[in-house]
């Protein structure tokens, strides 16, 4: 084994940019170190403090390295959102202590894993971004150089166009060439990138299932070659970064925007323990290559935080900064003319128009909601205990009957000159009143002074009575029978205003947060998640059959990160259904490696069947 004062520390190669004045300009890789050096040195300061005091409480110095350590860059670890476990094979019949405990390779992996795929998550976002654009329309893209790029933009655009609006400049035309020239580049470079980091992260998983089994059962002993391994994929992912670079600048020819971006080169460092065997390395040579790995993610993360920063997504302020600029407009010219109405200008429209809204908001509460509420509350529980009286009674148009009965009676009796039984029908007697009325009426000036006309016609007068009161009573009794039914109607405005407040809410409380929402949109994202899985599935497979063993790593790479966010989507509704502990072996089995295309393809059909969270909104009941 060397000696201490003769192992090489990794951090000696962080700084030897600043060692070399004629190494050129300062890259990327340097801007990202310097940031890195204060730590590094404080590093070494605790080390060399460390070595001079052999004499203090071991135990107590692990244990403020420990603490120091967490409070470097390099080891702020951050917990990992639940997603896409690691295939770290822990035994069933391993004691609940040693499956539980976290090892230091597993919290590195993790953290490595989380580092790709939120990366690789943003590179795709924007990706897709890319790609509508480009399959939209001249139009289209004419109108996202101008308008959707920031107000910059707009006003550089406004003036190309106007600038070329003579003979011969066709402007539209040079910003629809710009503009596809533009969305080509991006979508080259974010192609590139995906690529590079899909293959980078399909490694890194192959890695940990070689590894899974040792890691649990056995860290000390595994942990060596995970970190020589792991160093090895940020050296070829440097080196696939690199190559990708140089085709973006043989093959584009907008080489200015190129140029920008290639001036900048990633540089991860390698681990000096690399020449030592497994068997020399101690502890010391643990932690030191575990800080140069967080560096190397630390550089990752910078170095595309620095390419993402050129080509992603734009933000939506971006975006819709017209919008929000002529709502802004929109808001002042009504703010300064509330501002003119109001008392700070000594004008009482807006409190008169605050009274006359509060009067309406009453009165219509008390026309639509409250009145019909009593209504329907006073006809649900008292219709059999009170009623109003209504317009006419039915002891009223009895009364009108009897009386109507008897001046028939005394009229036939009198007409005919014998009695008659009480119990003649009234239609017979009116017969009869009506056939002498028509006898009457052939002299009507004689039989009026001296005949039965007059007393005919008052019958006839108290018989239209009798059939006023009738139809009276029967239209009173049809209100009655339907007091709730208007008092309903009265309600149904306040109801569907409600309603609609209801809904309102409900969207804006419950939002398709992507595909981990609750509604319709977010169910159909997890199934298209399904599908995006099951596609790449296909494409790994036809890759294989071919030899393309590179891409088909990219594609499992890709089929990876779609499985992280379908696990994501999922997690929380298929907790709350009791699906998740198969679903999520199901997540597991087709991340493996090991098993063939064939069964995966079944367990994709099946999750779109057979799980709640994954069935169309139809076909849920």
């Amino acid at each position: 084994m060397k000696p201490r004062h003769q192992r090489v520390e990794p951090f000696a190669m962080a700084s030897s940019p600043v060692e070399s004045p004629t190494s050129g300009p300062p890259t990327a890789s340097d801007a990202i170190g310097s940031r890195s050096l204060a730590p590094c040195y404080t590093s070494r300061i605790w080390k060399t403090l460390r070595d001079r005091l052999p004499s203090l409480n071991s135990s107590l110095l692990a244990k403020i390295s420990h603490i120091f350590r967490r409070g470097t860059p390099a080891h702020r670890h951050r917990r990992r959102r639940s997603g896409l476990p690691l295939p770290l094979h822990s035994s069933a019949t391993m004691s609940s202590s040693i499956a539980a405990r976290a090892s230091r390779a597993s919290i590195m992996l993790e953290d490595i894993m989380e580092y790709v795929l939120c990366n690789l998550h943003n590179v795709q976002k924007s990706l897709h971004f890319w790609q509508s654009r480009a399959e939209g329309t001249n139009v289209r893209k004419i109108y996202f150089m101008i308008f959707e790029r920031g107000p910059l933009a707009f006003i550089d655009g406004a003036y190309e166009m106007i600038s070329r609006l003579g003979p011969g400049g066709a402007p539209f035309q040079h910003l629809s060439h710009a503009a596809s020239n533009t969305i080509s580049h991006k979508i080259a470079s974010l192609t590139i990138l995906r690529r590079c980091l899909a293959d980078f992260l399909a490694q890194v998983y192959l890695e940990v299932n070689k590894y899974g089994g040792t890691l649990i059962e056995d860290d000390d002993k595994s942990l060596p070659f995970v970190l020589m391994a792991i160093n090895s994929l940020f050296l070829k992912l440097e080196a696939s970064i690199s190559q990708a670079h140089e085709l973006l600048v043989v093959h584009n020819s907008d080489q200015s925007s190129v140029d920008q971006n290639g001036s900048y080169v990633l540089h991860f460092e390698k681990i000096p323990e690399a020449d030592l065997e497994i068997s020399q390395w101690t502890e010391t040579n643990i932690r030191d290559t575990t800080d140069l790995i967080y560096q190397n993610i630390q550089r990752l993360e910078s170095y595309f935080s620095f390419i993402l920063s050129t080509c992603q997504k734009p933000k939506r302020l971006t975006l819709y900064w017209l919008h929000y600029t002529c709502g802004a407009v929109g808001l002042s010219l009504c703010s300064v003319w509330l501002l003119r109405h109001s008392s700070l200008m000594g004008s009482s429209d807006i409190d008169n128009w605050i009274c006359e809204a509060k009067e309406s908001a009453a009165g219509f509460l008390k026309d639509h909601v409250e009145q019909p509420l009593v209504s329907i509350r006073d006809e649900l529980f008292e219709t059999f205990r009170r009623r109003h009286k209504g317009v006419m009674e039915i002891e009223e148009v009895q009364l009108t009957a009897e009386s109507l009965h008897r001046m028939l009676l005394a009229f036939c009796e009198q007409t005919k000159g014998q009695k008659l039984p009480e119990n003649i029908p009234d239609q017979e007697m009116l017969e009869m009143v009506m056939a002498r009325y028509e006898k009457e009426v052939m002299h009507p000036l004689q039989n009026l002074l001296s005949g039965e006309l007059a007393r005919a016609m008052l019958i006839q007068i108290q018989k239209l009575k009798l059939d006023l009161e009738t139809a009276m009573l029967e239209l009173n009794q049809i209100l009655k029978a339907n007091e709730i039914n208007f008092a309903i109607l009265a309600a149904l405005p306040a109801f569907f205003l409600s309603l609609l407040l209801l809904v309102l809410v409900r969207a804006w409380v419950i939002q398709d947060k992507g595909a981990e929402g609750r509604g319709r949109v977010a169910r159909r994202k997890r199934r298209l998640l399904v599908v995006e899985v099951e596609k790449r599935l296909v494409q790994f497979q036809t890759c294989m059959d071919e030899g393309k063993e590179d891409d088909a790593r990219c594609l499992y790479g890709l089929v990876l990160c779609s499985l992280d966010r379908l696990y994501k989507a999922v997690e929380r509704h298929a907790k709350e259904t009791g699906e998740w502990i198969s679903l999520r072996q199901d997540i597991v089995d087709l991340a493996k490696p090991d098993l063939k295309t064939i069964y995966k393809l079944t367990v994709t059909s099946r999750m779109g069947r057979m799980y709640d969270c994954l069935l169309p909104s139809s076909k849920r009941q």
